[in-house]
């Protein structure tokens, strides 16, 4: 079952280590889980490769990519979900990706339950996450000594997504 996960994501890794843009991968995946239902509406944060029920649905994310804040979005994710039917049996609904971008793209077809890719959280290997401190501090980047009021061309753009 593993190779398979591998052998999905292998066209994914080539093509974005080729076009030289950043891709942080993240430690959890945001979905919002809609309950047709009871019209109950709930975010799931779900750590990679862990899985978390809504309903009769098992949700498993087994990647989420983003970009950094300075690059225009883009968060994915590789998930699985498998339905619980009323006898006890998983049965696989869903494998692929998901795009928070586009959410009707590759999205799941449930009579009862909707999910779909909203976030990637928890960066493992962004920058950003460093504290910077003055010279000879311990952490953080080194050299750095932060000011209060930084030039206009040093300031960066606040994105909000």
């Amino acid at each position: 079952m593993r190779a398979v996960v591998l052998a999905a994501l292998a066209p994914f890794v080539v093509a974005s280590s080729a076009s030289g843009v950043e891709r942080l991968d993240n430690r959890v995946a945001v979905f919002s889980a809609l309950d047709k239902v009871t019209a109950t509406i709930k975010t799931l944060e779900i750590p990679i490769n862990e899985t978390v029920q809504f309903g009769a649905l098992k949700v498993t994310p087994r990647v989420c990519y983003s970009r950094p804040p300075t690059e225009q979005p883009k968060t994915t994710t590789f998930v699985e979900v498998d339905e619980v039917g009323l006898d006890g049996t998983e049965k696989r609904i869903f494998t692929g990706w998901m795009f928070a971008q586009s959410p009707g793209l590759n999205a799941v077809e449930h009579p009862v339950f909707d999910v779909w890719l909203t976030d990637c959280q928890k960066p493992r290997n962004a920058v950003a996450q460093q504290q910077p401190v003055a010279p000879g501090g311990e952490g953080g980047i080194e050299g750095f000594v932060p000011t209060e009021e930084e030039p206009a061309e040093m300031q960066r753009r606040r994105v909000r997504r």
